[in-house]
This record gives C-alpha cells, sequence and structure tokens, in this order.
C-alpha cells in the first residue's frame, strides 16, 4: 500500500513541477520552479531528475539543513511547504556513484511568488507639509508602502487612491495622490485657495493596493496628516544701484528663499549673461559695472525649482533701478551745421538754434547744458554772432551783415555742470540780397548795321549791363527785355548766365525797301524784386540799327495762277497778266516813332538812298514761258500778259501746266517764278457714236426670258455735255411693237424681242442715241439684227435669210479689197505729215472701238 501511495503521489505531483523546469540537460545543472504555500499531499514531488546513468546507485540530496528536500527514483521531492519570504530559493547538490566513479550535479528550486501578503504604509511618510505658493501639480510629500510579495511581480505592484479629505473647505478637491508613485500635490483649486488661516490641517485617507488595483488586489488604508505652512518666497524689495560700482564684484544685492522642499533657483530678464547671479542659498549677486545710460532699470524674474527641473512656484521679481552719475559729456546731434542769414539782417536775427543731448539722468542737474560761442572764421571784423548760453539760439549781433565775407564757420561748445565738454560747427553762408540795379556802361549803342539778305540768327551785337551783388546769384543775374522798337518781333535776345552779356539776335527776314532803321529801347532788370532802391536810367539802353540795302530779285504777286479757256475760243486772246515788281524800286516805309533828331537823320538817309536809286533805276522785269512744248501759248516780255497761240480742243488735253520766269531787269542772275495751270472748258462739239461689231450677235426666236443684245456708246465731250446717253425706237408702231430698248446705264442699253415670236430673219432696228445737252447732239442708227430659232444651248441653228439690198460675197471681197486701198492712202499721208511735226498724244477720252458706219 505504501508503494502504491507513492506512485499515485508521483503521478500527481510530478506534472505540476515539470512546468517550473527552466533548463536542464545531461549531468548538466538543474533549475527548477516551485510555488510557495503548497497545501496538498505530502512528499510533494516536485521534478524528475533526467540524464542519470542506467547503474547508478547510491543517489543522495545534500544541502538541504532543514531536511526539506529528498530524492527517490529519480525524482526530488519536497516534505513541507515552502515560503518565498523566508527563503526565496534553494541550492541542492544531487549525487550518484557508477561503476567507475562517484559524480552529482546541481540543482537550483526557486520558490515562485504568491500574492499572500498584504501591503503596509510607512509610518514616517503618513506626514508632511504644504508650503503656500506652491503650484499645482508639484509633490510636496510621498506616502510610501511596501509589500513582502516578490519586489517587481504584479503582487507587489502598488496603486495608491485618495479617498477622503478632512475638512472639506476650501474645497473638497484641494489634493491629489499620484496612483503610481504615491506623490501629493495640490489640485489648481487647493493651489489658488490654500489658505492657512481658514484651515492649517489637513487629513487625508489614503488607500493602498498591490496586484496593480485589481479587484481581487490586497488593500490597505491609512490616514496621511497635512500641514500647511506660510513661505517666504517673496519678491524681494527694489534695488537701487549707482552706476559704475567701484567693486570689488560681485556685490551681493539681494536674496529669496523658498521655505519648502529643497529646491534650485535661476535668473531671467533682459540683461546680459552673467550680469546677476544667484547662489544655491538664493543670494543674488551684481558682477559688474552698470551703465545707466545703457539701462536705467532691470526686471529681474527669479524661478524656484525642483532639482528635476520643474518650477515649484510662480517666479517673484525684483526691480533693480539704475542711479546716475554725471559721466556723460554732452553732445551734438551733428558735428557740422548749415544756416543762412540775409545780409541785410538786422541784430537780433536769430539764424539757428544748436542743442547738446546730455545722457545722463534728465531729472537731475547732471543734464544742465551751457553753451558758448569759442572761434569764428574769419575772425574779422568780430562780434558778428553771439550765442544764447541757455538755450543755443545763435543770433546776429552786428547792426548789419553788409560787406561782410560771404561765409563764416562758428566753434560752438556744449559743456555740463561737470565741465565736459564737446563743439560743433557752424557755417553760416551770407546770403546777398538784390540791393543792386544792373547799369548799362552806356546810354546809346550803335548805329550797328547789318544787310537785308542777312540770315536769321545773325547777332546783329552784344551788350551787358553789370550788377554789383554777388556773382552767380539770383540778385546778380539780369533779365533783359525789348520795352520798344521790336514790334514786329524781328530781332530776339539771347542772354549768356554765365556773364549776363545779352545777344541781339536776328530772328525774321529784313526787308530795306520796308524798314531801313531799327531803333531798339532795352531794359535790364534782375529776376528777384529789389530790397532796396529802384530801376533808374541807368538800367536801359538804346540800340541803333541800319539795314544795308541790298539788290534783290523780282517778287511775283502770286506763286500759283489758275486759268479757265473755253475750247475752240480763237487764239491770241489775253487769258493771264501776271503780276510781277522789283522790291528795289518800292519807297521807303516813314518811320512815325522816332524824335525830332533821328527823324532829321533818317530823313538825309533816306535821301541819299533815293538819289542812289535813281542813278540806279532798275528797267522792269523780263518774262518767259518754261513748259509749253507745243507753243499752244505766249506771253509779253515786259507786260506778262499771257496768250493762246491755237484753239484748244478740251478732247485732246483739258489742262496745261507751265511755268512763268520773271528775270530781274538789271541783273539776270536774280530772277522769279510760278506756276500757271489753264483749264480746258468743255463745248458740246462732239455727238455720241455707238461701239462695238454686232454683226455676228443674233436673238433667239421664240423670244427668250432676259436675252438681249448690249449695245455701247460714246460721246467724247466731258460729264456736262455727254455724262448720260439716251437710246429710243423710231417712231413707228411695228419697230415699238417688235422690239424693246431698256437702259443699263449712263452709256449702255438692252435690245430685246418686245413680241414672244419674231419670223427668223435680219431685221433693221432704227434708234437714236442723244447726250444729255441742252439742246442735245443726236446721232441715228440702222442696227442690223439677226433673228433665228435656237437650240436647247441657245445656239442660232440655221443661217438667217440674207437682208435685201445687202452685197453677195463676190462684191463684199471686192469692197474689202478697195477698203484696204483706201486705209493705205490715208496712213501714207498721215506718216508723212508726221514727219514735219510733233505726233498728236492720243486722245485720254477714247473709251470703246471705233464706231460703225452711221447715217447722221
Amino acid at each position: 500500500m505504501a508503494n502504491g501511495g507513492a506512485t499515485q503521489v508521483l503521478i500527481a505531483a510530478v506534472p505540476w513541477t515539470m512546468l517550473f523546469i527552466f533548463a536542464h540537460g545531461n549531468m548538466a545543472n538543474v533549475k527548477i520552479g516551485v510555488p510557495e504555500n503548497y497545501n496538498g499531499i505530502f512528499p510533494w514531488y516536485l521534478a524528475k531528475l533526467h540524464g542519470l546513468p542506467s547503474n547508478y546507485t547510491e543517489l543522495v540530496v545534500t544541502g538541504d539543513d532543514e531536511g526539506i528536500f529528498g530524492v527517490d527514483a529519480q525524482f526530488l521531492y519536497a516534505l513541507k511547504p515552502l515560503d518565498r519570504e523566508k527563503q526565496p530559493s534553494y541550492s541542492l547538490q544531487v549525487s550518484f556513484r557508477t561503476t567507475a566513479q562517484r559524480q552529482g550535479f546541481t540543482v537550483e528550486v526557486c520558490v515562485i511568488d504568491k500574492n499572500d501578503n498584504v501591503p503596509t504604509f510607512i509610518g514616517e511618510s503618513m506626514r508632511g507639509s504644504v508650503q503656500l505658493g506652491l503650484l499645482k501639480g508639484i509633490p510636496f510629500m510621498q506616502v510610501e508602502a511596501l509589500d513582502r510579495d516578490e519586489r517587481g511581480s504584479i503582487n507587489a505592484e502598488l496603486r495608491f487612491s485618495l479617498m477622503e479629505q478632512t475638512p472639506r473647505i476650501p474645497s473638497s478637491h484641494m489634493f491629489f495622490i499620484d496612483s503610481m508613485s504615491g506623490e501629493v500635490s495640490l489640485t489648481e483649486e487647493g493651489a489658488s485657495t490654500l489658505d492657512p488661516e481658514m484651515c492649517g490641517r489637513y487629513k487625508l485617507s489614503v488607500m493602498v493596493k498591490d496586484m496593480a488595483g485589481k479587484a481581487n488586489a490586497f488593500f490597505n488604508t491609512g490616514l496621511v496628516t497635512v500641514e500647511v505652512t506660510g513661505n517666504t518666497w517673496a519678491s524681494p524689495d527694489p534695488v537701487r544701484l549707482q552706476e559704475n560700482l567701484p567693486g570689488p564684484y560681485p556685490i551681493p544685492i539681494s536674496q529669496v528663499k523658498w521655505s519648502g522642499s529643497q529646491a534650485e533657483y535661476s535668473l531671467e530678464g533682459e540683461f546680459p549673461e552673467m550680469l546677476f547671479t544667484i547662489s544655491r542659498e538664493g543670494v543674488i549677486y551684481l558682477n559688474a559695472p552698470l551703465d545707466r545710460e545703457t539701462q536705467d532699470q532691470f526686471l529681474i524674474n527669479i524661478v524656484v525649482e525642483r532639482p528635476d527641473g520643474r518650477e515649484i512656484a510662480k517666479p517673484v521679481e525684483l526691480r533693480v533701478m539704475v542711479g546716475d552719475a554725471n559721466d556723460n559729456r554732452p553732445t551734438f546731434p551733428q558735428a557740422q551745421y548749415h544756416t543762412v542769414v540775409k545780409e541785410l539782417a538786422a541784430r537780433g536775427t536769430e539764424i539757428l538754434t544748436v542743442q547738446a543731448a546730455d545722457n545722463d539722468d534728465p531729472k537731475t542737474d547732471n543734464v544742465r547744458i551751457f553753451y558758448r560761442l569759442v572761434g569764428q572764421i574769419p575772425e574779422s571784423p568780430r562780434a558778428l554772432f553771439r550765442v544764447d548760453p541757455d538755450s543755443g539760439v545763435i543770433s546776429v549781433q552786428a547792426d548789419s551783415m553788409e560787406g561782410t565775407a560771404p561765409q563764416y564757420t562758428l566753434t560752438i561748445t556744449a559743456e555740463d555742470a561737470k565741465g565736459l565738454n564737446s563743439s560743433c560747427t557752424v557755417v553760416v553762408t551770407v546770403q546777398d540780397e538784390n540791393n543792386n540795379p544792373p547799369v548799362f556802361s552806356q546810354h546809346e549803342y550803335g548805329p550797328f548795321h547789318i544787310p537785308e539778305n542777312a540770315p536769321s540768327g545773325t547777332t546783329v551785337t552784344a551788350v551787358l549791363a553789370g550788377d554789383a551783388d554777388v556773382r552767380g546769384g539770383d540778385s546778380w543775374q539780369v533779365n533783359y527785355r525789348l520795352e520798344s522798337g521790336n514790334e514786329e518781333e524781328v530781332f530776339t535776345l539771347a542772354t549768356d548766365k554765365q556773364t549776363n552779356e545779352v545777344s541781339l539776335v536776328l530772328s525774321k527776314v529784313l526787308d530795306f525797301e520796308r524798314e531801313s532803321e531799327y531803333i531798339l529801347v532795352l531794359s535790364a532788370q534782375n529776376p528777384v524784386a529789389l530790397v532796396r532802391g529802384r530801376y533808374g536810367p541807368a538800367s536801359t539802353a538804346t540800340v541803333s540799327i541800319y539795314v544795308d540795302d541790298v539788290n534783290e530779285g523780282p517778287v511775283l504777286s502770286q506763286s500759283h495762277y489758275e486759268v479757265t479757256v473755253r475750247e475752240g475760243e480763237e487764239p491770241g486772246r489775253v487769258i493771264a497778266t501776271i503780276r510781277g515788281y522789283d522790291p528795289d524800286s518800292h519807297p521807303i516805309r516813314q518811320d512815325p516813332g522816332s524824335d525830332e533828331r533821328r527823324r532829321m537823320a533818317a530823313t538825309a538817309r533816306r535821301t541819299a538812298v533815293m538819289i542812289r536809286r535813281l542813278n540806279f533805276l532798275s528797267p522792269p522785269c523780263r518774262y518767259s514761258l518754261q513748259g509749253d512744248t507745243k507753243k499752244y501759248f505766249s506771253i509779253g516780255k515786259y507786260s506778262g500778259e499771257l496768250k493762246t497761240v491755237q484753239a484748244l480742243d478740251r478732247e485732246e488735253n483739258s489742262t496745261y501746266t507751265m511755268k512763268v520766269i520773271a528775270v530781274d531787269g538789271r541783273n539776270s542772275s536774280l530772277s522769279a517764278s510760278t506756276l500757271v495751270t489753264v483749264q480746258i472748258l468743255d463745248v458740246n462739239d462732239n455727238s455720241p457714236v455707238l461701239v462695238g461689231d454686232y454683226s455676228w450677235k443674233y436673238l433667239c426666236t421664240p423670244r427668250w426670258e432676259d436675252q438681249a443684245l448690249m449695245l455701247a456708246s460714246r460721246d467724247s465731250d466731258g460729264p456736262q455735255h455727254g455724262g448720260r446717253l439716251n437710246f429710243s425706237l423710231r417712231s413707228d408702231a411695228t419697230v415699238r411693237r417688235n422690239w424693246k430698248l431698256t437702259p443699263i446705264n449712263d452709256t449702255h442699253t438692252n435690245l430685246s424681242l418686245n413680241i414672244p415670236y419674231l419670223a427668223p430673219e435680219v431685221y433693221t432696228v432704227p434708234f437714236t442715241i442723244s447726250d444729255s445737252s441742252s439742246p442735245p447732239r443726236s446721232t441715228f442708227i440702222n442696227l442690223p439684227v439677226t433673228v433665228c430659232p435656237c437650240n436647247v444651248r441657245g445656239n442660232c441653228k440655221i443661217a438667217a435669210k440674207q437682208l435685201q439690198g445687202m452685197p453677195t460675197i463676190q462684191s463684199a471681197v471686192g469692197i474689202l479689197l478697195g477698203t484696204f486701198a483706201v486705209i493705205g492712202i490715208i496712213l501714207t499721208v498721215v506718216f508723212v505729215r508726221l514727219s514735219y511735226q510733233n505726233p498728236k498724244e492720243p486722245s485720254k477720252n477714247s473709251q470703246e472701238t471705233v464706231p460703225l458706219k452711221i447715217s447722221i
């Protein structure tokens, strides 16, 4: 029975423990896991020992002082439960004997933890204090608990929770506990409402659970006491430091302290790096001299943090104010100033204000500045200027600046109460004022002689009006103007702005016969107003100019003549008179504007000119034609009368253009010319004619719609007489019944059948062509018209019946030969005549071919 029981236990226990065998091998160390607190049947077989040789003997387990383990039939067993908290592992030595020697290996038994311990709080961690001003989420204490189960396993994984807060003022949620770490911190409500006067102590009911807080976990509760304490963490008093402190540095200037848990301090703000520092004890140091002009105060934020870098409380502020020391000299914003003073400025005239700036504290006397004039270049005359010591206003001290140098350079110093100073220069330009009018050096200029054929742009003379003002300025510049004598703008003025010299320039063509003398009154003024004095007689001068006579060519009254002549007029009629004259033979115009002396001089000069002209009186102009190649016209050599030499035909040529040349009677190299255009007026001297050959044309019978013979006519007269030509049938009932004329335009008409059917035959259609003149000219026509039957294509199918009275073929050939002979004779005569005269130009009005034989 004992063996049977042992066998049952072996079967039940081995599978349980085998699950915990981690590694083994033949004769190698073995490691097995065994759960603690086994409450089953003992002996408790833990594992089978593999790899034993088949001939082993004397199997023994050692290393167990308490006699818990044994071995039976290659199975390792335990005789009582194991407790991991008492001993977490056992190292056993298994030995046996073989035929050769005794051998062994190690079996390590690891006790597997079970959740069999309740977590317990550590008493010291159940009391803590919170400082006023602590930020939310910053731990001020840590609740700690222990669990005897295996560390790192889920059995010992603890979770904390806050169950209740007492008292619940001013809020029921003043605190928060971190479930993982047990750190206690203030909530947002707690951080903003914590007040030790309202409540100085809180009791917190806290729970801790193992198994990561699972439902089947062991738990425990405890009471945490939190004391609310005040804090010394507050903004320190402002600090006032004098700039440029002598040291030594660093200099402690203030101190802060966080009265709670361990803290670290740092500084933030707008200041150079390392200018201010703070020690671990919260002492703030100044490490270098301060400069108030660079920065007159500093706002330093003092930050308190935990060692892990988390901010504990809101930063506090330290204000550092920098006191002034008179360490800055007054300075001008610019090294040099430029200003202008008028030369007639009165004493006390302010010309410029200079202002220096001192970077010291404006609330102190360190910035009070005094101004002094310490230098003037040129030095003479002295006492021209002064500067107000308080305001820096520079003004004129002399009675007048007239006659002084054009420019002065002043040196101005600015000095503070300590004697620190700087200087600037002021360049004062004495501005010229227009107190001197321009003056001519003489009252009259001339007389100047200029030929009448002088070209435009010729300079007659140049004069100058001097001005005593400063050269180059507006007061020195002179504007000249011709006050009289130039009403026709014959002359213009050109002023040299560099010298003020004015040139009198010819701008129009002169004519001695029209004006032989010019008396010009020239004035000179400045472009700016005079500030003293006025323009007198010395600012005006008279310029006399004499025009010298030059022999001139003839002048024609018109540059183009247009003449009209009726065609067919008798030759020899005067159709136009060309008018020309010699300018030298015209009298000199009188000058009504001269005074008595000038009038007498001008009269004497004109008398001399007239005597000279009488001695050299020019003969009349001579006229000739140019361009009249056919000699149709003639012109009187001295009269200029233009006549026709032969009758003119408009149909031959409607316009003639020629040039008339007028030559000076004394100098043949001087001449003038004009164009003459002769227009020939039309006369109704031509009858209209029928043009074209209609012998080969026909009309179909029965009548075809829209079939007609288009007849063309022509009139050699102009549009006034031959513009529209009228066709009309003879006043015969049969003719008007059989035929119809339909006008197309002014020169063409359609001839067509007026009845549906007309017997095939050659008919003579009588009609008249008249022009549109009054009375009209007419031509009577007998036109042969062939009428025949036609096929579908409109072609005549049979030859028409010979017209009664028409010639036979033999007679037609004879007539044709006779006609050629007559034409040859006529051509011979024509060529003989052409050899004696110029060929006649073909008529431009010919529009059609030779007309048919007609009866008039």
